[in-house]
Order: structure tokens, then C-alpha cells, then sequence
């Protein structure tokens, strides 16, 4: 499904099942999705009905057409129960200002007004890229067993670049869908959020990342969310994981003199963090500060006008 931008296209994946089909994850809400779509239905759906929509997490790209797809198919929504509500949540910002809370958020790690500014002009813009939700679903868990046709698929449950994120595996078959947790070429964005300014995402993906390596076999074909299916899960597992532990480790040496975390974007980033990306490099540094954090190498603490400063803990 078309999404313009650096990433292109989503990959939606259809599943046989019975007289209809299974959707693993829907696109974002364009009329370019919807003609899509159409055009899928008429060909390679072949006009059998979708029963059943599985979305992979609550971002956009992934969830936007669900309530569409629920509205015109007789299809039941399926999604872990944290990424459900949380996306609830996140849509009924729509129209909103934005909250003083996420206002001090960004001022604390030291962004400045044009880009508060900026900020407050596109907050709530999250829920016009999804059509609304239906107002029930069935929930997924981790190591829950579906039958989708004549073949059985088991959940993993991935955490960091979203709050509970669902993969889809099927041991007969020998694949893996695995949405964003886990993508052939880049490494998904793993950020901290105004909504919970104290959350340890980082360390959740890493986590979870060696769960799925330990669970699901290095012989499945990866079916990922963005970019080309690809065998190799274990080594993708491993270079995500060592890019990540290089990068707390470029993180740490910067922060041996105190720095916001606006200041640590090159021992992140490659390229120049305009404000088009500010809010999720930012995210990305706080995260990485976070894991730290967790780890006790730094410590953070206010200055007298609410400016967070990171520091790395002596060593003894």
C-alpha cells in the first residue's frame, strides 16, 4: 500500500482462510490506500471477503484503514489489547491543543520556541491518518495460537518501537511476519514520548528482540512491514541489537560532559536533524538516555529554569 515519503509503501500481507481471507495490517488513510484497496479486492483478493484484521501496532501506516476495512467487510478487528488502547487514546487527541505536560516535556530537553511552535501547530494530526476504529476488538497475547485456514500461527509480542507489539509466526510454513519490530535494511524508531516521559523503551526492545530470537527458528522467511522479505532472523536480531549497544556506547562518551538531549543527535544520527524529524530523534536520544539510565552509567537532573542535563556517572 502507497505511503509517499522515504519509506515508500507498506507491505500488507493477505492469508487464505476459508472462504475469505485474514489482513495483516492496513495501510495509512489516503484515498491512494482506499483506490488501492478497491483494486485489490477486484484482483488478487478475487472479491472473497476478509474475515478477520490483524494490525501488527497502532501506528498509522498500520492501523489507519482498520475501521474503514471493518466497515466494509465482515471482518473483526484483532489487536494486543495495549496497542488498542493506547490508540484509542492517541486518536482522541484529534482537534485537541496540545497539553501543557508535552509542552514542559520538549522545553525540558531544550527545544526551542519555534519549535514548540511547530509542535503545537501539528499536534493531534495523528488521528486524521486513521479512519475510526470499531468499538470492539479481539485481543492478542503473547504465545496465542490461531488457526488462519488450515494452518496454525503463533503470536510473539515485541516492545520499544510500540507498546506491545504483535509478530505472526507460522512453524509449518517456515515465516514470520514481523511488521516494524524487525525490518531488512533500517532499525525502527524506538522513542520516548510525552505520554510517558519516564518510560525505558530501549531496554524493552533489546529484550523482547532476544526473546524473539530465542523463540522463533533462524530458518523462517521474514515477511517485514517495509522493504523486501529476507532469511537470515537471528543475524538481522544481532546487528539490531550490536547498532543499538555502538550507539549507547558513542552515547556514553559524549555525555561525559553534561549535554540535553538535543545535544546528542550525532552520536545518533547521521544526518541533519531538521524539525520535520526533531520530535522523533529526540524521542530516539531520550530513549537511548533512558537505557542508560536503567544501566546506572548516566544521571540526569533539572537546572534552575527546567532543563534536563545528562551526565555520565563516575567510574570507580
Amino acid at each position: 500500500m502507497p505511503m509517499g515519503g522515504s519509506l515508500e509503501a507498506i507491505n500488507i500481507w493477505a492469508l487464505a482462510d476459508g472462504d475469505g481471507w485474514t489482513i495483516v495490517d492496513t495501510g495509512l488513510r489516503t484515498t491512494e490506500t482506499a483506490a488501492a484497496w478497491r483494486q485489490a479486492f477486484a484482483s488478487t483478493l478475487a472479491d472473497r471477503p476478509v474475515r478477520r484484521i490483524i494490525v501488527t501496532h497502532l501506528h498509522p501506516d498500520h492501523s489507519g484503514m482498520a475501521g474503514w476495512l471493518t466497515q466494509k467487510q465482515p471482518a473483526q478487528l484483532w489487536m494486543t489489547r495495549l496497542e488498542y488502547l493506547t490508540l484509542r487514546v492517541l486518536a482522541s487527541y484529534t482537534g485537541q491543543e496540545a497539553p501543557e505536560e508535552a509542552i514542559r516535556f520538549y522545553q525540558t530537553v531544550g527545544w526551542e520556541e519555534d519549535a514548540l511552535d511547530h509542535y503545537r501547530a501539528r499536534f493531534g494530526d495523528f488521528g486524521k491518518m486513521l479512519y475510526p476504529l470499531p468499538d470492539s476488538f479481539r485481543a492478542l497475547e503473547d504465545g496465542q495460537r490461531l488457526i488462519i485456514g488450515d494452518r496454525e500461527w503463533v503470536i510473539a509480542i515485541g516492545k520499544g518501537h510500540s507498546p506491545e507489539h504483535a509478530l505472526l509466526h507460522c512453524p509449518e510454513m517456515k515465516l514470520l511476519i514481523s511488521g516494524d519490530q524487525i525490518l531488512p535494511e533500517i532499525s525502527s524508531n524506538v522513542s520516548v514520548q510525552p505520554l510517558e516521559p519516564e518510560a525505558d523503551p530501549l531496554t524493552h526492545w533489546l529484550e523482547t528482540l532476544e526473546a524473539i530470537r530465542q523463540k522463533v527458528p533462524d530458518d523462517v522467511l521474514v515477511l517485514p512491514a517495509h522493504g523486501k522479505p529476507f532469511h537470515g532472523l537471528h543475524a538481522r536480531i544481532g546487528a539490531l541489537i550490536d547498532g543499538h549497544e555502538a550507539a549507547l556506547a558513542r552515547l556514553l562518551t559524549l555525555v561525559e560532559t553534561p549535554k540535553r538531549a538535543i545535544d546528542v543527535f550525532p552520536a545518533l544520527f547521521k544526518r541533519q536533524i531538521d524539525r520535520t524529524v526533531l520530535g522523533l530523534a529526540t524521542g530516539e536520544s531520550l530513549a537511548h538516555l533512558a537505557c542508560l539510565r536503567n544501566r546506572r552509567l548516566v544521571t540526569d537532573e533539572l537546572d534552575a529554569v527546567g532543563t534536563r542535563w545528562w551526565h555520565a556517572c563516575p567510574t570507580s
